[in-house]
């Protein structure tokens, strides 16, 4: 379909009746997920050629770019010849009623035809094999759980482990950030904070040990394509990755008598080398878990680890907030514009929505003004935080927005811990 060549061997996964060779379909996978801070994407969604992008979707959620030369051989018809032929506002393919456009007709699946194959690595990363099954104790013999969080933040892999209902006899946080470690601390007076994970020695780890759990997402500056200046895995704050895999085999070994789960975050955005250098590193492959499935917020990430279930599929529960509206302030007169919003990083620009970056609340009674940014109360409900978490020592509200935007989604960590609920003391 994009080269032309006979040796199809993939259809494409968005599409109907089209097809990929091995090249095409790598590129079009490297490419997918890359997108700009506004949330529309580097390549087209057709070829994944980043050259003559003529069209980006003006559904505010999607944001898809489609080239001069796809719309030209697939999708321009008698009656539309040219772009100007289009319908003002223009939804693609994916987002239009029809599902079609010229010769070219969406899958009815192709959401999940796109996770399940951004799910799976090369032919060299698929004989990793980390979720074997683990003997679950008898629930006398289940003891609380200790745990060792590397870059920590603001705790939210605390939160998402009592939200999980799970008894901790020992939470030892890794952070250098001092404001996060305040906010930290006011909620979680017992957390053993022990700063840098550079100075953490085989020693040190040694005395605090042993543990049941490490989690830990090292920076994504160097590794997001969003960063035009990133540097890669190897070096600046990427090289962070290495500590975690140094600490995590310390903690394997001084803690062999029992078994030791972990987790590791980062961004989907990320080249395939330095995926495949993770991968190789941690003997994993990684899974997508997006936060829009258990929230209002558009937040995908890779994940590696050896939790219990962790390729199941994701499912909500009644209390989590799933649109928007949910998570504004209740009689202030704000009505949220989009079910779903576009993923909140440490910018406040961030919260803009699609190519016309339109705010994503609007107030009662001057429903065509420019509307409002979201107040950090709402960004905590996104994030599945309680008001008013990060509203310690008069921080401003840029910092309170730096540190949401640098944590992990609490209902994302809660899908992804319950099952240890099998292998640990509850609270309930």
């Amino acid at each position: 379909m994009v080269c032309q060549t006979n040796n199809v061997q993939h259809s494409h996964p968005l599409f109907e009746r089209c097809y990929l060779c091995k090249v095409c379909m790598q590129e079009f996978l490297q490419g997918t997920l890359l997108c700009n801070e506004d949330e529309t994407g580097f390549y087209c969604s057709i070829c994944n050629s980043g050259e003559n992008l003529l069209l980006i979707c003006d559904e505010l959620q999607c944001g898809r770019p489609y080239c001069h030369d796809c719309m030209s051989r697939f999708c321009y018809t008698k009656s539309m010849k040219t772009a100007e032929d289009l319908p003002k506002p223009w939804l693609c393919i994916l987002c239009s009623e029809t599902g079609k456009m010229g010769s070219l007709s969406r899958r009815k699946d192709w959401q999940e035809q796109l996770k399940t194959l951004l799910m799976k690595s090369d032919s060299k990363d698929c004989d990793y094999n980390v979720y074997i099954p683990y003997p679950v104790p008898p629930v006398p013999q289940r003891k609380p759980i200790r745990v060792l969080s590397l870059f920590d933040g603001i705790s939210t892999g605390l939160v998402a482990l009592n939200r999980v209902g799970l008894q901790i006899s020992k939470y030892i946080s890794s952070e250098i950030d001092e404001e996060a470690i305040k906010v930290s601390l006011v909620h979680h007076p017992h957390v053993v904070q022990i700063g840098d994970i550079k100075k953490l020695t085989l020693k040190r780890i040694r005395e605090l040990g042993p543990f049941d759990l490490v989690m830990g997402g090292s920076p994504c500056n160097e590794l997001s394509h969003v960063n035009p200046a990133r540097k890669g895995i190897y070096q600046g704050t990427g090289r962070l990755f290495f500590e975690f895999y140094r600490v995590l085999s310390y903690v394997r070994e001084t803690s062999a008598s029992n078994h030791v789960f972990w987790l590791f975050e980062n961004v989907v955005t990320m080249s395939k080398d330095d995926k495949s250098c993770i991968s190789r590193f941690l003997q994993a492959n990684p899974v997508v878990v997006n936060a829009k499935d258990l929230s209002c917020m558009n937040r995908p990430r890779y994940f590696w680890g050896n939790l219990p279930g962790m390729p199941r599929k994701v499912h909500a529960l009644e209390s989590d907030k799933l649109t928007l509206q949910d998570c504004l302030e209740p009689n202030c007169g704000r009505i949220a514009r989009f079910k779903k919003i576009n993923c909140i990083t440490t910018r406040i620009g961030s919260m803009k929505q699609g190519g016309q970056r339109t705010l994503p609340v609007m107030i009662e009674g001057d429903e065509t003004g420019p509307g409002d940014y979201l107040w950090c109360t709402e960004i905590e409900r996104v994030f599945g935080l309680k008001p008013h978490y990060t509203d310690v020592a008069n921080m401003t509200r840029q910092a309170r927005q730096r540190l949401l935007g640098k944590a992990w989604s609490v209902p994302t960590l809660r899908h992804l811990f319950s099952p240890l609920k099998d292998h640990f003391k509850c609270e309930r």
